[in-house]
């Protein structure tokens, strides 16, 4: 295959992992969600949490999202803008993101909206790309803050 279409492959074959990852996360298909990622991720959500980086397992990532959503009626990401740079067994990903989260509530205020962007970077590992950073990149969120605890 000429590298061109080579790296054109990837770059879809990449894209196609972040929104799976996304769309896995919005059906709560941890399975689905789990074969996105290599056996140790660097995952990286201080700019929401604060804190430090950690290095999990899929698992490790899926069970803490399955606890964190359970609450949660709906849950929506919308991405784009991808930018992907291949270096040979290695990529470098970015994405904007919106994600929805939806729950009824007595108050009507039903919904957070996080709005940022994504850092990833994927190996290719048997013969599939797999992501072993990631980074959410806050820019705002706007909504209800009490979402999961409001009746």
């Amino acid at each position: 295959m000429p590298a061109d279409l080579k790296t054109l492959a990837d770059e879809h074959d990449i894209v196609n992992v972040i929104n799976a990852l996304f769309t896995g996360t919005d059906a709560r298909d941890w399975p689905r969600v789990r074969r996105c990622f290599a056996d140790e991720v660097v995952f990286d959500m201080t700019s929401l949490t604060g804190g430090a980086p950690a290095t999990l397992t899929p698992k490790a990532i899926t069970d803490g999202w399955d606890a964190g959503l359970a609450p949660l009626q709906a849950v929506h990401h919308q991405a784009g803008n991808h930018s992907v740079t291949v270096a040979g067994e290695a990529a470098d990903a970015t994405c904007y993101a919106i994600a929805y989260h939806y729950r009824p509530t007595e108050s009507g205020r039903n919904t957070r909206v996080f709005v940022g962007s994504y850092d990833f970077h994927l190996v290719r590992a048997g013969g599939q790309w797999k992501i072993d950073l990631f980074r959410f990149n806050l820019k705002f969120i706007d909504g209800n803050p009490r979402l999961e605890q409001e009746p």
